[in-house]
């Protein structure tokens, strides 16, 4: 193992912190003096159009921090992702979702550790999309012989994120007369209300779980089973005979596992089975197997559209200089914000409803993969690491917590992302409603950057207290992102963009990107402490005082 390059120990932290200790940041004057910066700093990726402009940089700036990415190693640590190096250190595995979007015909053939992985990939891929086609086509049908109309999806994590937020963005791409919904919460709130107006004979449940041990995921997956026996036995549909029963199953269930053993004796036929590797971390998975649903819902070529939209920004980022590099600058800009300015959070306003869920997304894909504390080698990180990712479609965010990156007193760095064309073009009076949205998108980040002086505003008429409140001090960093429309490869591009911005700020910071140990102890205690809520006086006992006073309070109450 490759002990990670200490940031803090290069040459380019050192030009960067005084490059930061002399920099008064005033987007006005350099916009005004210097009419080339929007051109200069904005940047084509594949059909995205990126602006960073509008960043607390200077062309001295973005140089030195493009130096610390060669001093870090990124380029070289993304080419040993792509060969199949075990980046994964904790669990000793490679790191090859760019894998799953490589083309049919890509050469040299990628072999890892023995596999040969783009004629694995391209077999479940070719499985998926046939299976799929049975499905919109009529091909598979329930127990009594209907057409399926919806697909659920038993999943939680990246099991359950990635396939939500696509099916969100690209429900206009739904052609089939199928609807696709997504049960991830142990809560039986999310089962039965996802399933309550749904008709079993014409429901194909989808229980996406690599090990098939998933506690939320498995129990989900009985709960629906015994839904669909109940349903099936009230209609007459079935007798409630064990051979019944296990027929009902293998029409209306199957798996995104590799547990074949697990998968059959919850009685889904494992043919029905579709696998995926080790080496995809669920948050990177949505473009392998784990995207089933949205082959069904969306048609098998949308899907493969998504992937090639990912492989566009993979070869991006494979074959473009680091100085026009997008990915890896907008890596940068997050690492110069979080580790020079302190900011802590980092919001994504899509204008674009139908991404209502990708900041979501990008939740998981960010902390999960950066919120460490310790290097790939077990040594203790020299820098802040991760940032708080959250955010809400505008113009709805407008309405609620815009206040706070606009005249607040943190420093929030916010990306933009708006469609030139949009899903549903509508009039209202006359008026484009999309160019009205848009007016808004682009007046957000010109008031973010500009700010608005105690001058502009007293020459408004306003006197008093009140010139300091509707003062806008400006100079709150944002980075644009704009493409023609949202296309299943566009929307591949974007997820693929925040991977790659990931992958550098982990590169930087020397820490592995791709495990999430954070996760397993509160799994762990919830086992442990299950008994004591069913009333195990033992393991009531066995609890600390706060624990115990909370089981109290719930035996009291529980009716």
């Amino acid at each position: 193992m490759t002990a990670p390059v200490d940031p803090t120990h290069t040459s380019a932290w050192s030009e960067l912190t005084a490059l930061h200790e002399g920099l008064s940041p005033d987007l006005r004057d350099w916009f005004a003096k210097d009419p080339g910066r929007a051109a200069r700093f904005s940047f084509p990726l594949a059909d995205l159009h990126v602006d960073l402009s509008k960043n607390l940089v200077t062309d001295e700036v973005l140089a030195s921090l493009v130096r610390l990415a060669q001093q870090t190693g990124v380029a070289e640590r993304y080419a040993a992702m792509l060969e199949g190096a075990h980046l994964n250190t904790t669990e000793d595995r490679a790191v090859l979702h760019t894998a799953l979007r490589r083309p049919a015909d890509s050469a040299p053939a990628l072999v890892v550790d023995g596999q040969e992985v783009d004629a694995d990939v391209q077999s479940v891929l070719d499985a998926l999309s046939a299976f799929a086609d049975r499905v919109r086509g009529g091909d598979w049908l329930g127990v009594t012989g209907k057409k399926v109309t919806h697909v659920v999806n038993i999943g939680i994590g990246g099991s359950d994120l990635g396939p939500v937020m696509v099916y969100e963005a690209l429900r206009p791409y739904a052609d089939a007369g199928i609807e696709a919904r997504f049960v991830s919460n142990i809560d039986p709130t999310d089962l039965a209300q996802k399933t309550g107006d749904l008709d079993p004979e014409t429901t194909l449940f989808i229980v996406a779980s690599k090990t098939f041990t998933t506690l939320e995921t498995l129990t989900n997956a009985r709960l629906a089973r015994d839904w669909l026996w109940a349903g099936l036995e009230a209609s007459g549909a079935i007798d409630g005979s064990d051979a019944s029963r296990t027929d009902a199953v293998a029409h209306h269930f199957v798996a995104v596992s590799t547990a074949l053993d697990k998968v059959a004796a919850f009685g889904i036929d494992p043919v029905n089975a579709f696998g995926f590797w080790d080496w995809v971390g669920g948050r990177y998975s949505v473009d392998s197997a784990i995207g089933l649903s949205l082959a069904i819902a969306l048609g098998p070529e949308v899907f493969r559209d998504l992937l090639a939209g990912f492989h566009a920004v993979d070869e991006h980022v494979r074959t473009t200089p680091l100085e026009r590099n997008v990915p890896v600058l907008m890596g940068l800009l997050n690492v110069w914000y979080v580790n020079f300015f302190g900011a802590q959070s980092h919001a994504v306003l899509p204008y674009a409803q139908q991404l209502s869920r990708f900041p979501a997304y990008l939740q998981q894909l960010t902390m999960e993969s950066n919120g460490k504390s310790v290097r790939w080698d077990g040594t203790p990180v020299t820098t802040d690491t991760g940032e708080v990712f959250w955010g809400e479609p505008g113009t709805n965010g407008q309405h609620a917590f815009y206040q706070l990156i606009h005249q607040g007193t943190r420093l929030i760095p916010a990306d933009f992302v708006a469609f030139v064309n949009p899903a549903y073009p509508l009039t209202d009076d006359g008026q484009d409603v999309h160019e009205l949205f848009l007016a808004n998108f682009l007046a957000q980040t010109k008031a973010l950057a500009f700010g608005k002086t105690a001058g502009e505003v007293e020459a408004e008429g306003t006197t008093g207290a009140l010139v300091a409140a509707r003062t806008f001090a400006g100079n709150r960093p944002t980075t644009s992102i704009f493409a023609p429309a949202l296309t299943p490869q566009v929307l591949g591009q974007l997820i693929a963009l925040y991977e790659h911005i990931t992958f550098t700020q982990g590169t930087i910071w020397g820490i592995n990107s791709f495990d999430q140990w954070g996760v397993e102890l509160g799994k762990q205690l919830a086992m442990q402490i299950a008994p004591a809520i069913g009333g195990d006086e033992d393991a009531v006992e066995a609890q600390d005082p706060s624990t115990k006073a909370l089981l109290e309070y719930y035996a009291a109450h529980r009716k």
